[in-house]
Parts: structure tokens; C-alpha cells; sequence
């Protein structure tokens, strides 16, 4: 894809985004756009800095570390959006990640603990919950989320933040809504239970297909990428399935 397309592609979704926070009753400013990089190279991911889109994710260590050397120097956010393996915790934090979106599962939360601590840093986190409930997906189930978040709370190295999930794979619309909801309904409970070290501010969800409909249920960061750098050769599903090769 051409810089210039990809500049089109940013000011498109910009313009979406505006739209659906004015359906919502919403301000542009409580949604941010953070761009799905996973197979953009490092150029073509400069272009959208150099427009002032910042904040960025992987879902892949190994493509994480391929590209933290060729953006290093450009002042951006990176957020860690994939399934984290307990032995991948060092070279995520070498590569200066500013969140982990996707904590799922304790033994995670406390081996990252671990490391941070050792280190003599903090890290955000956000909670990911599986809210469509399929097996192919990883996320804590959504009736164990405020157990593993008061579990989480309780590690001093890490910030809590809010929650992700990623919604339903399917060209219906109204079938994916219910997990963004779903997503909220968790978050307004959390907030109730009024957590120390709990900030709840956050829900990381919708991508390309489905992020006006995330915004109008609440979303704080809408994580768009092939409608920005162009399809890929695999499906999205392929990079959120722990049945897909790794």
C-alpha cells in the first residue's frame, strides 16, 4: 500500500470515529485509535507517526522484538495486544511496552509481577475477558473477571487500568454487540466494588469490522489495523486463535 493511501486510510477512520461518538452522545477525544501493526513493516508504520497516530500494538513477540530497534527512535506508545507466554515476559519488557492488554490468566499476572519487580518498574495492564465465550479465544471467562482483577490488584507492579476483549467473528453486527456490552456491564461492576489500585477508565475494543459499533457501547481504544495498512494474508482470526500456528 502507497504512504499516501495509507495517510487516506487515516483520516477516513478519524472521521468514522468522530461520527460514531456523535451517535453515541460521546466526544471524540474519550476514543483513542490505536493501529493493529502486526506484518506492517517498520516504514510504513513511520508514515502513520509522522501524521501523529502514536499509539501502536502487536500481537506477536517475535514481530515485537523484529521492530523495536527501527522505531525506538520515534517517539510512539506500544501496547502488547497477543497472548502472552510466561517465558516471553523478558523480551516484551525489553522493547519498552507501556501496556499489556491482554491479562488473562494469574499465574501470568504474577510471573510479570515478578520480573518487574526485579527490575524496579510498573507496568499498565488491562484485564482481557472472553465476552463471546468461544474456545478458540483466550481471555479470562466473563464470570471470573472480577475474581482475577481483585487477584491482579493485589500485585503492586502492576496497573490496572480497564478491560479487552475482542468481539464475536462475524459480519453480523447486532451478534457482536452483546460482547461489548457485555464488556461495560463487567467494568461499571468492577468500578462498584471500588478497588484500591483499580482504575477502570479503559475498554480496549472493536477492530476494523466492528469499531463504530465498540464506540457506541463504550470503547475508550478502538484497535484498527487492516483498514489503515491494507488486508493481510491471514484473517484476523488467525492472530487471536490459540488453535492457529503460533
Amino acid at each position: 500500500m502507497e504512504n499516501e493511501d495509507i495517510l487516506h486510510n487515516l483520516s477516513h477512520i478519524k472521521e468514522r470515529i468522530n461520527i460514531a461518538c456523535k451517535r453515541a452522545g460521546r466526544k471524540p477525544e474519550e476514543v483513542r485509535l490505536l493501529l493493529a501493526t502486526k506484518t506492517v513493516p517498520p516504514e510504513k508504520i513511520k508514515v502513520a507517526f509522522d501524521a501523529g497516530f502514536t499509539l501502536i500494538a502487536e500481537n506477536k513477540v517475535q514481530e515485537l522484538k523484529e521492530k523495536y530497534e527501527a522505531l525506538k527512535d520515534v517517539p510512539h506508545t506500544n501496547h502488547f495486544i497477543g497472548h502472552l507466554q510466561t517465558n516471553k515476559i523478558k523480551d516484551v519488557l525489553k522493547c519498552d511496552v507501556a501496556c499489556i492488554e491482554s491479562i488473562d490468566r494469574f499465574d501470568l499476572a504474577e510471573k510479570l509481577n515478578n520480573r518487574l519487580q526485579l527490575e524496579g518498574k510498573t507496568i499498565d495492564v488491562f484485564i482481557q475477558v472472553n465476552t463471546s465465550q468461544e474456545e478458540s479465544k483466550f481471555g479470562v471467562a466473563p464470570e471470573k473477571a472480577i475474581e482475577l482483577t481483585q487477584q491482579v490488584a493485589t500485585l503492586s507492579n502492576l496497573k490496572i487500568k480497564g478491560l479487552m476483549t475482542i468481539g464475536l467473528f462475524s459480519a453480523e453486527i447486532e451478534k457482536v454487540r452483546p460482547c461489548f456490552q457485555l464488556l461495560k456491564k463487567i467494568q461499571q461492576e468492577i468500578i462498584a466494588l471500588n478497588l484500591p489500585e483499580v482504575e477502570m477508565k479503559e475498554l480496549s475494543m472493536g477492530m476494523s469490522s466492528d469499531f463504530e459499533t465498540a464506540i457506541e457501547e463504550g470503547a475508550t481504544i478502538v484497535r484498527v489495523g487492516t483498514l489503515v495498512f491494507g488486508k493481510r494474508i491471514y484473517a484476523d482470526s488467525y492472530y487471536w486463535n490459540e488453535t492457529a500456528a503460533k
